[in-house]
């Protein structure tokens, strides 16, 4: 079998699921330090999604670190076919919420002008919070594409 980077057990693939968690945390701090994102449910479900994205990478980290210490082949196919369901749904996810939130900065910053500077909605926080989402999203249809690939070479 050839060796992909980013596949479950190495080292690459330990740093795609540690650089999936930081950004999903990132999106969560940004947007919770901002008083009143609660009242948009969009910025709810960003959140949502990136806190099952962040559970979801750091429990695949923690599986990798397993299998790095003891040196362990994660590669049969009843676990990537869980890794890519569980990949999928959370890809799936996590670009929903960062469509929907960033539609409604779309239409709050440039439809209803409620960015203007001395409004009380904080814009820039939740633009960059939406961006890291997105980042996260890239990182983890990456991770899907390789555990794909992985499954079709069985």
């Amino acid at each position: 079998m050839k060796e992909v980077i980013g596949r479950p057990g190495s080292v690459s693939g330990l740093t795609l699921r540690i650089t999936q968690c930081a950004f999903a945390a990132a999106s969560i701090a940004l947007m919770v330090s901002v008083s009143g994102f609660s009242s948009y449910t969009a910025f709810c479900y960003l959140i949502a999604s990136m806190g099952l994205q962040l559970l979801w990478s750091f429990g695949l980290a923690c599986l990798d670190v397993y299998a790095l210490r003891r040196k362990r082949d994660l590669q049969n196919p009843v676990l990537v076919s869980l890794f890519i369901v569980g990949d999928w749904v959370t890809a799936m996810l996590s670009l929903a919420a960062a469509c929907s939130s960033a539609g409604v900065i779309v239409l709050y910053e440039r439809d209803l002008d409620f960015c203007k500077p001395q409004s009380r909605i904080p814009c820039r926080q939740f633009e960059i919070s939406i961006i890291l989402a997105f980042i996260t999203w890239l990182l983890i249809s990456m991770s899907s594409h390789v555990m794909f690939w992985i499954l079709a070479s069985f």
